[in-house]
């Protein structure tokens, strides 16, 4: 009996632990490179900066957006922030100087 309930209780586990594994996965629209801030007003709603950092949160862009309201619950919006992303990050990396407000999130959003 005792081995029953050991095996029925071993069994339980592995299953939870399945289901928990199944139900922690990563969005798409997350970076493994670094993650991006957007630091905007209530007041000015069409006014945004958005910082760009890497993992050892080193700033390695950062974008004015003026006239322009990101609508972050949009997947799109997060996808094309990804990208921008992974163009500063790799740009900082291979040692070449992006000026600030390149306008790259512009143009990706723009699209």
């Amino acid at each position: 009996m005792k081995k029953m309930c050991l095996a029925i209780s071993l069994s339980c586990l592995f299953f939870v632990a399945a289901a928990q594994e199944k139900t922690n996965h990563t969005p798409k629209w997350i970076s493994n490179t670094g993650y991006w801030v957007v630091e905007s007003n209530i007041k000015t709603p069409e006014t945004s900066i958005v910082y760009f950092y890497n993992n050892n949160q080193v700033l390695v862009y950062k974008e004015n957006l003026d006239g322009v309201r990101l609508q972050l619950n949009k997947r799109k919006i997060k996808m094309r922030l990804k990208k921008v992303l992974e163009q500063a990050v790799y740009a900082y990396e291979q040692k070449k100087f992006i000026p600030e407000n390149e306008k790259w999130l512009l143009l990706a959003i723009k699209k």
